[in-house]
């Protein structure tokens, strides 16, 4: 499994499809994790960590993210909801930390969340998750309150009993919503949210199937044996890259709106879409 990027400076958002959270208050799980072949390693300080662990939880990822050294790969941190006073903590102990490449907002619902998550954490990048009806609804807006932000993402586990959705159909419409807003705000497409059976590797694979469908790229995982099945999920496969080549080897021959001699039309739109497709083939 190849990364995005190593050390601190992040990865690329464009190309990033294995996120992996770890609890903040385990470091023998993080330092693990850093190794495990995410393209970024989330520590999570918020629904991984019992309110009682939380301060120790805080002062071991800013030990991690005080290193001088490059990390393996970039780590984010996922900070306390945004309402709470650990947030304001959270956000004062790391903003400053150089080995930290962004940090993951929870259950944002509005564009002044994140202008004040900016405000208190200058120059990091931010991802918004959304967690509820309200946050799903002001998507677009919350994707385009701060240059901060980088991107957004559901959060599916709160969104699923906020909404009270029974069958997993019932979230393509907030999935849709949300990869809409990402675009229209010429943010990167979003990551899937966790898939929570860690065994289900197969049921992994085909939910991850339709997320490509929907228009994610890449997704958040739990468990390091969750990785590759992202990864080969999201990767494009021989026949998309062949595909890919055929387009723009034609485009490049014979530039304007053509019809190949396998009946597919091509024009700018398909063209760009597939050097986005031989740009993510790269990252093997």
């Amino acid at each position: 499994m190849t990364s995005a990027a190593t050390g601190g400076t992040g990865a690329t958002d464009a190309f990033a499809l294995t996120w992996l959270y770890v609890p903040g208050d385990r470091p023998e799980v993080v330092a693990k994790a850093l190794v495990a072949g995410a393209d970024v390693v989330v520590v999570d300080l918020e629904d991984a960590v019992a309110p009682d662990r939380k301060e120790y939880a805080r002062a071991a990822t800013a030990d991690l993210l005080s290193e001088p050294s490059p990390l393996p790969v970039p780590v984010h941190v996922r900070v306390n909801a945004l309402d709470s006073p650990e947030s304001v903590a959270d956000l004062r102990t790391l903003a400053a930390l150089p080995a930290l490449s962004g940090l993951r907002l929870p259950k944002v619902t509005a564009p002044a969340q994140v202008v004040r998550a900016a405000g208190r954490a200058p120059h990091i990048p931010l991802y918004a998750l959304l967690e509820s009806a309200l946050a799903v609804e002001h998507a677009y807006a919350i994707a385009t309150a701060h240059p901060a932000l980088r991107g957004i993402s559901l959060g599916e586990a709160d969104l699923r009993a906020d909404l009270g959705v029974r069958d997993d159909t019932g979230l393509d419409w907030p999935r849709s919503r949300v990869v809409l807003a990402a675009r229209a705000a010429d943010l990167a497409p979003p990551p899937q949210s966790v898939h929570p059976d860690v065994r289900d590797l197969a049921g992994l694979a085909a939910s991850c199937a339709h997320g490509r469908a929907l228009g994610f790229l890449g997704r958040a995982a739990i468990h390091p044996r969750q990785l590759p099945v992202i990864e080969t999920a999201y990767l494009p496969t021989p026949e998309d890259i062949e595909s890919a080549e055929s387009v723009v080897k034609a485009a490049a021959t014979h530039p304007g709106a053509q019809a190949l001699p396998d009946g597919r039309f091509v024009d700018a739109a398909v063209v760009a879409a597939a050097h986005r497709t031989l740009a993510l083939a790269r990252r093997r």
